[in-house]
Order: C-alpha cells, then sequence, then structure tokens
C-alpha cells in the first residue's frame, strides 16, 4: 500500500518529530548528540531549512523548522536521519531500524502556535522530569533564546525577532515567557 503523501508547505514552518524505534534510545553519549548537531547544522544550510527551535531528548527529537522556496524537508529529514543511522549503527554495532516510521511534522500555520512549539520544544526534558530548569540541559536551542549563548544550529525564530530591538532585552522578555509558562 502507498504511502500518504506529505503536506508540506512550499514556505512557512513546521514542528518536526523523530522518535527512536520502540522508543529506544538514539543518543547514548554526549559525542552522539554532538554529531546530530553537527550534521543538523551542515546539511540545513545545503537543503534551505532554518532551525528556530531544537531539543534532543535521549529518545527522539524536537525540530521547529522554517521551509522556503528551494526547501526540501523530506530530503533533509532523510538525510540526517539516514547520516546518523549510519553513524550510530556502526558506532554500536546496532542492526534494525533506528528510527520508528518516517518522521512527524505539523504545519505550523498561527503565529501564536509557532510561540507555543518553540515553548513546548524548550520545555521538553523539564516536562520529562530530566532536569528542574531548562538552563540545565545541554542539547536544545534553550541557552540560544534565554541566555543568549552562540549556536551556530538556531536560525532566530521571527517572533523572537519582534520582542525588541535590543538581543539583550529580547533575551530577558523570552526568560519571562518561559518562566511563566513553567508555572503554569
Amino acid at each position: 500500500m502507498p504511502r500518504i503523501a506529505r503536506l508540506i508547505p512550499e514556505c512557512g514552518a513546521l514542528h518536526v518529530m523523530c522518535r527512536g524505534n520502540n522508543k529506544r534510545k538514539v543518543f547514548r553519549r554526549g559525542k552522539d548528540y554532538k554529531f546530530y548537531c553537527n550534521s543538523l547544522i551542515s546539511l540545513k544550510t545545503e537543503e534551505h531549512i532554518k532551525v528556530y527551535h531544537y531539543c534532543l531528548m535521549p529518545n527522539h527529537v524536537h525540530l521547529v523548522v522554517g521551509v522556503g522556496e528551494n526547501s526540501n524537508l523530506s530530503r533533509f529529514m532523510q538525510r540526517i536521519n539516514g547520516k546518523y543511522a549510519y553513524y550510530y549503527k556502526k558506532r554500536y554495532t546496532y542492526v534494525g531500524h533506528l528510527w520508528q516510521d518516517r518522521f512527524k511534522s505539523k504545519i505550523i500555520a498561527r503565529e501564536s502556535y509557532l510561540a507555543q512549539c518553540g515553548k513546548y520544544v524548550e520545555l521538553n526534558p523539564v516536562r520529562a522530569n530530566m532536569v528542574g530548569f531548562p538552563q540545565e540541559y545541554t542539547y536544545s536551542s534553550y541557552k540560544y533564546y534565554a541566555l543568549g549563548i552562540k549556536d551556530k544550529l538556531v536560525d532566530e525564530n521571527p517572533l523572537f525577532l519582534s520582542l525588541n530591538k535590543d538581543f539583550d532585552k529580547r533575551i530577558e522578555i523570552y526568560r519571562d515567557i518561559l518562566r511563566a509558562e513553567m508555572r503554569l
């Protein structure tokens, strides 16, 4: 039976998720996370994808991405997950499927949903009780937006840019927004 065609807008934003097969860990060590991040950095340029927010959890990946006229999200995800699967299988002598199904994606049609997705992705480690505060988690875009720490993987979310003209003020506002979210 043929697969149903994926709905991917020509321009816009999407929330993309990938899960390890059988909810198995796909990242075991720091080197694994770094390999995936470095691969994302090189492939996002080649495939004309913007990565607004990300969080690499031990058994799954969240990305909030922007696509444009020359973007090919399906090829981007196929390349990143294929490259990482090859790395993982070689490193851990693993046999079989690493990823559960194809990647899942949700079109972000409204600005309010774009903001909500960014917060959801960056607070994922807190909700999973892996850390008490998002700044304690290494493999997410939170430190860029809330602390101003450079991250080659992050392309600034257009909504973040609209918070204030001054970068330091923007990160302060962003931190306040996420603090309010954590209190809910």
